[in-house]
């Protein structure tokens, strides 16, 4: 029996699947959706909240919502998916680290509720299948090193402009 049909490793893989779903959902919810606005369907959380504060709140979203990213990673998303899903999360950190405007797109743009939708409907479209091949440490290092490029980037942008101001 191959290792890809061990029923073991299909249980194992579901529990990852079951395990993943829940965690997916608090975070986004928690960054995204913790908070409606009366009278209206807008809802922001976290994410929106971390952004008012200048220079690191953007940051602290970015660092929050790559738990999404990781776990997409960790239940064998294809390499596609999680690309499209750290484009959302460097749209909404550029996006929101532009002042004021960048407290409302957060609110409007929602990129950890956009990755978790997207990767449940992954998971939703693979509930009959067999359990993928895993991605490995090589690409969490890849998104380690993107993650600090963009860190290191966002950094380089803030100091150039608070040099320029004082």
């Amino acid at each position: 029996m191959s290792p890809a049909h061990d029923p073991r490793l299909d249980g194992d893989h579901h529990r990852r699947i079951a395990s993943a779903r829940t965690r997916v959902g608090r975070i986004a919810g928690l960054l995204d959706g913790l908070v409606t606005i009366p009278g209206t369907r807008i809802r922001f959380g976290l994410d929106a909240l971390l952004g008012l504060i200048p220079g690191i709140g953007d940051i602290a979203g970015l660092l929050l919502g790559s738990s999404i990213l990781f776990e997409s990673v960790r239940v064998g998303a294809p390499r596609g998916l999680i690309a499209r899903m750290l484009g959302n999360m460097v749209v909404d950190t550029v996006g929101g680290s532009v002042p004021l405007v960048g407290d409302l797109f957060d609110v409007a743009f929602r990129s950890h509720a956009r990755n978790a939708r997207l990767l449940l409907d992954h998971l939703d479209a693979q509930s009959g299948a067999v359990a993928p091949k895993r991605h490995g440490k090589l690409m969490l290092a890849g998104l380690m090193l993107a993650l600090l490029l963009l860190l290191g980037l966002i950094c380089v942008g803030i100091y150039a402009v608070v040099s320029r101001l004082f």
